[in-house]
């Protein structure tokens, strides 16, 4: 079969853009957990890049886009497992994907979505977990919390994508997924000692606005790269993603200027993180003006959601389910609003479509958190029962880097010996 040179090439360029998200995202969370802790931060996310690579193209590929087993929208079957077949066209896909793109384009494109949102999760346990039980939680997540879910919204044959639920670029899959993963996980390892009371703030916040800034890059590829097409579409979903990321940007500060008097850099990165978490379900499907709402509602909305792990004394330590599930909340029940076939999709009730895509994306919601939040519970208490997922309190007050890895980050006796001190 004859396959578009310049869709491929925009494909595994996007690909290649949404893998440096994660060394993005450890720069993000490394600069915002204390010194002791960056290196255990980083090597979280690098082990989650290998990890989940060798998972999906054995195992989980399969399940998210395999044919459906048992016909009920849920699970795909193992036809594709260590990709056997998978020069076939993904089933249910017709059009532009089947003809213009190969197959494995799309396992690799997809693969990388598998890869930043078990990383994600890492943001609501930092200074606490073990490393070797991290890594089982998250390649037993990965088969039984991520694939489950990419096969009911990513694939044709899933019930989300047959109900008419729409999600671009996974604000279900991706967002919701992982913010309520990891809101799960961290009520199981429990909070960080000190936490509340002790304070906790970012060592290096430099570093996480760097994190913030290849992220937002790599969101492009993120969002438009999933137009799988180098088209209109792409532009429209690139222009939408920067656009709700500024509106997002703009809305947090403001509402750190209202509430404490001044505006902080640690809050504009993460109002650009909140604004691109929204738009993700929704770059495909809304026009300027919508992604100019969504964006500014996901900035302001997301600065005052942080604030409820101290009410409810749930230490999400870098602040995962306040950012991404809230934000992806946001996002995908927004398209019911300003959803516009314009652009992709069908009109949302203030394009004239009525209330049914709402309807839908109320559904996609709830399901696909529930879940998420239920089954990522039950494998972190398995594993914790099974080898401990936290750290010692000792190993805790050393610090991760040294502890678990006999590594630091900074050589401070070295910069005192320079000093002859």
């Amino acid at each position: 079969m004859h396959y578009s040179a310049g869709d491929t090439a925009w494909v595994l360029l996007s690909a290649a853009l949404v893998l440096f998200m994660t060394p993005g995202l450890a720069f993000f969370y490394g600069g915002m957990v204390r010194s002791k802790n960056v290196l255990g931060m980083l090597m979280q996310n690098f082990a989650t890049m290998a990890a989940v690579s060798l998972v999906w193209v054995f195992v989980s590929y399969s399940l998210a886009f395999g044919p459906d087993l048992g016909g009920k929208g849920l699970l795909g079957s193992l036809h594709f497992f260590a990709l056997a077949h998978a020069t076939q066209t993904v089933p249910g896909f017709s059009g532009h994907l089947a003809q213009h793109i190969p197959p494995l384009a799309f396992v690799i494109f997809q693969m990388m979505f598998a890869i930043i949102t078990a990383a994600l999760i890492t943001g609501s346990t930092a200074d606490r977990m073990k490393f070797g039980p991290f890594i089982v939680l998250i390649i037993l997540w990965s088969l039984f919390v991520y694939a489950p879910i990419a096969h009911w919204s990513f694939s044709p044959t899933g019930w989300l994508y047959r109900l008419g639920t729409e999600d671009f670029a996974g604000g279900t899959v991706v967002e919701i997924n992982a913010g309520a993963a990891g809101l799960a996980v961290a009520m199981v390892i429990g909070k960080r000692r000190g936490w509340p009371k002790s304070q906790m703030p970012p060592h290096n916040v430099p570093l996480t606005l760097v994190g913030a800034g290849i992220l937002w890059f790599g969101w492009y590829g993120f969002n438009a790269g999933s137009a799988l097409a180098a088209n209109t579409l792409a532009a429209h979903a690139f222009l939408n993603t920067n656009t709700a990321g500024a509106a997002a940007l703009l809305g947090w500060i403001v509402v750190e200027k209202i509430r404490g008097g001044k505006s902080t850099i640690l809050g504009a990165a993460s109002g650009a993180v909140a604004g691109l978490v929204a738009i993700t379900p929704s770059c495909g499907f809304v026009d300027i003006y919508g992604a100019t709402v969504i964006g500014l509602a996901a900035g302001v909305i997301c600065a005052f959601a942080v604030s409820l792990k101290y009410k409810y004394q749930l230490d999400d330590s870098l602040d995962v389910g306040g950012v991404h599930l809230v934000g992806g909340i946001v996002g995908t029940l927004l398209i019911g609003l300003f959803g516009t076939s314009a652009i992709g999709g069908v009109n949302g009730l203030l394009y004239g479509g009525g209330g049914v895509l709402l309807l839908h994306q109320t559904i996609a919601v709830l399901a696909s958190g529930a879940y998420s939040f239920a089954a990522s519970w039950i494998l972190a208490k398995i594993v914790d029962k099974a080898m401990g997922l936290r750290v010692t309190p000792d190993q805790e007050l050393e610090g991760l880097d040294t502890a678990l890895h006999a590594e630091s980050a900074y050589d401070f006796e070295g910069l005192m010996r320079s000093f002859g001190k």
